[in-house]
């Protein structure tokens, strides 16, 4: 050293702990980079900051740590502004080398662009903080001293993001592997810090006149203290933060599975198998191959549940989920459709044969007994086979299997056959009935028609059956036969039961502003039963139109009537006390309790058709109907015969004792102007006569 310049004095152990807090100082900025690839942007920048400040005060308390030892002969103090200036310099470029070292690539450009930019914030720090001493005379600089140490620390610093930068692309980066990225870091800022140092000359009569600003002791408290209890908050937050990363990615993926799993039989889901049907078909395409999908049905579920309860039922669709797993293939997917349906994809390009064969393959393997419980129940399955592209595209796959199933189904079941075009011709009607059956719900084209119903032992007209029709712009009229079942079966019948009530009611009073009495029956479902409104709902139609009650009759079939008891016994109770009458239709055709229906509120009995038919021919179905007469008769039930079409009939029937008769030998179901017409002018398809109270002034009633 030249004997115009102060020598430096320095500590060994300082320089040990400045080494190592430069290597804890770059560990936590390697342990907080790992948020830095969050696809969350405010936690990406998050940890990019939070990075680079630890590096940055790392760097920043190297420095002060190794002038603790006070190596120059005289008061040294630091100016406040510049040694905030030292530390606003790190950061400014520990941030830029955090950001290219984080980026995944870096290539050779960005590489010697990160190990610039850090070797140059290393000695930059050290420079601006020896700038802060503000000695006067200045210091001098030893450019052999600095420049190759510039370059070792921009060499060293690089090559250690280089190192991080390689192992996140090759495997993830454990706890080793950030301590020796953090140690090769450590290396290059305490080499940085060293080269600016030895390299800065201090003249012999140098003073430091910032003494008495901002004095060593503080600097050094703060960089001995400060700054490593600052590091361990931000190691805590990067620990706790990654913790809870790595909780919710679990947690993500968790509910992935969740949603793309079936919780019963732990099989991929529809959803699942819709997406994995999706990619087969864009393959199947790139590569003109064929798929198959099999709709697996079992037959019976629905008796094992009754018979044994719903938990024996799971344990049998696990059963079976568990067998066709063991029957796919390597690139077949099977999955849980829903409730006992399961789909099987076959990919491969295979043919019906091979889809033949599996489905063979799956019914041998479901007709071998479940057990469970100590029980042991038979299987059996439908199954539908569509093939792609032959059956259709992406979209109508899964619906044309299930159509083949559903044909299946109908032959008996426990068998397996091909989707043809017919499969969903009747289907496809369906849905087009339905849509065209709201429509007429909302525009007006249903209509009532009333057929007459006759009192046997006069011949007179004494009211009217309520009977549905629908006027179809291109279909003209379509049967109840046919859009009544549609209707129960896709939930419209709620609809056009409560479009019945109001539509009777209305033409009541239709009617009896025009000089006629009429009673009027109407026939309500047991879907309408289970409506416990419906009581209400009846009896306010009954006063929006100024209606008698006893006007109005509700037919119900036996069957309805015994589907839940309780609760139809109270809905009935309801309706007789409003003032309605009650009728068991097609009674003889169900599984009465005469206990039961003792207890009923109803007022007739209505023998159903197919027992009338018979009368001519049939002595059984003679004593039928007389046994039905006798036991109305007994329990004061008035009895109405439908039916009728022949005068032999009606000879026997009023012979039997019927109250009254209703068919075709009379009158077919007509609008409400040709029996009005008939009524009032005697125009009418047959010379009968209408009882005289049905032109008598309505009863008044203080409610009605």
């Amino acid at each position: 050293m030249d004997e115009a310049f102060i020598p430096w004095r320095f500590r060994p152990d300082l320089w040990v702990a400045s080494f190592g807090m430069a290597v804890f100082a770059a560990y936590v900025a390697l342990d907080l980079a790992r948020g830095v690839a969050s696809s969350h942007r405010a936690t990406s920048l998050r940890a990019l900051a939070g990075s680079a400040l630890a590096l940055a005060v790392g760097t920043w308390a190297l420095h002060f740590i190794v002038m603790a030892s006070g190596p120059l002969p005289f008061p040294m103090g630091y100016s406040g502004w510049v040694v905030l200036g030292s530390l606003a310099v790190a950061y400014a470029g520990s941030l830029l080398a955090c950001l290219l070292g984080s980026r995944a690539g870096l290539q050779v450009r960005d590489g010697l662009l990160a190990a610039l930019t850090v070797g140059s914030a290393l000695c930059a720090t050290s420079f601006v903080a020896l700038l802060a001493l503000r000695l006067q005379p200045q210091v001098e600089w030893e450019w052999r001293i600095l420049v190759p140490g510039w370059l070792a620390a921009c060499a060293i610093g690089g090559s250690g993001l280089w190192l991080m930068a390689w192992r996140r692309r090759v495997a993830p980066v454990g706890f080793q592997w950030r301590a020796i990225v953090a140690l090769v870091l450590g290396t290059a800022m305490a080499v940085g810090n060293a080269s600016v140092v030895m390299a800065a000359q201090v003249p012999m009569l140098a003073l430091s006149p910032t003494a008495d600003e901002v004095s060593l002791a503080t600097v050094t408290a703060l960089a001995i203290v400060g700054v490593p209890i600052l590091l361990v908050l931000l190691l805590l937050t990067s620990i706790l933060e990654a913790r809870f990363r790595s909780m919710l990615r679990r947690a993500r993926e968790e509910l992935q599975v969740a949603a793309y799993t079936d919780r019963l039989t732990g099989l991929p889901n529809r959803a699942m198998f819709d997406e994995r049907l999706q990619r087969a078909v864009l393959r199947a395409d790139r590569h003109g191959h064929r798929l198959a999908l099999l709709f697996c049905n079992l037959d019976g579920l629905k008796a094992i549940n009754e018979s044994f309860g719903q938990a024996s039922g799971d344990s049998v669709l696990r059963e079976v989920a568990g067998r066709m797993m063991h029957l796919a293939g390597e690139r077949d997917m099977v999955s849980r459709a829903g409730g006992d349906e399961f789909l099987v994809l076959l990919e491969g390009s295979p043919d019906k044969d091979d889809a033949g064969r599996l489905a063979a393959r799956v019914m041998a393997a479901l007709s071998q007994p479940c057990r469970f419980d100590g029980h042991e129940v038979p299987l059996s399955c439908s199954i539908g086979i569509a093939m792609y592209p032959d059956d259709g595209a992406l979209s109508k796959l899964v619906p044309h299997a299930a159509a083949a199933m559903n044909s299946v189904k109908r032959t008996g079941g426990a068998a397996h056959c091909f989707f043809e075009p017919r499969m969903v011709a009747g289907a496809r009607d369906q849905v087009e009935l339905l849509h065209d059956l709201r429509r007429a719900i909302e525009h007006g084209e249903l209509e009532l028609y009333y057929q007459p119903k006759i009192h046997a032992p006069s011949g007179q007209i004494t009211g009217a059956e309520a009977l549905m029709r629908w006027h179809h712009p291109q279909r003209g009229m379509v049967s109840p036969a046919v859009f009544i079942p549609l209707a129960e079966r896709f939930g419209l019948i709620n609809a056009l039961g409560n479009w019945l009530i109001e539509d009777a009611c209305r033409q009541i009073r239709v009617w009896r502003e025009q000089g006629l009495r009429m009673r009027v029956a109407i026939n309500l479902s047991v879907h309408q039963l289970r409506q416990p409104d419906l009581p209400k709902r009846i009896e306010r139609a009954l006063r929006a139109h100024r209606i008698e009650p006893s006007l109005l009759t509700c037919e119900i079939t036996e069957s309805a009537a015994m589907d839940d008891t309780r609760a139809n016994l109270q809905i009935l109770e309801e309706l007789s006390a409003i003032g309605v009458h009650l009728s068991i239709d097609d009674f003889g055709t169900g599984y009465s309790s005469l206990s039961y229906l003792r207890k009923l509120p109803s007022e007739e009995l209505k023998i159903d058709r197919s027992f009338v038919l018979d009368l001519e021919s049939s002595a059984d179905a003679r004593a039928i109907v007389d046994a039905v007469v006798k036991l109305a008769q007994a329990l004061g039930l008035k009895v109405v015969a439908e039916g009728v079409e022949t005068a032999e009939q009606q000879d026997i029937l009023r012979s039997l004792g019927c109250n009254e008769l209703q068919g075709f030998l009379f009158a077919k179901p007509m609008s409400a102007k040709a029996l009005a017409l008939w009524a009032m002018n005697d125009e009418g398809p047959a010379p009968i006569d209408f009882r005289a109270s049905l032109f008598s002034d309505t009863i008044s009633s203080a409610t009605f």
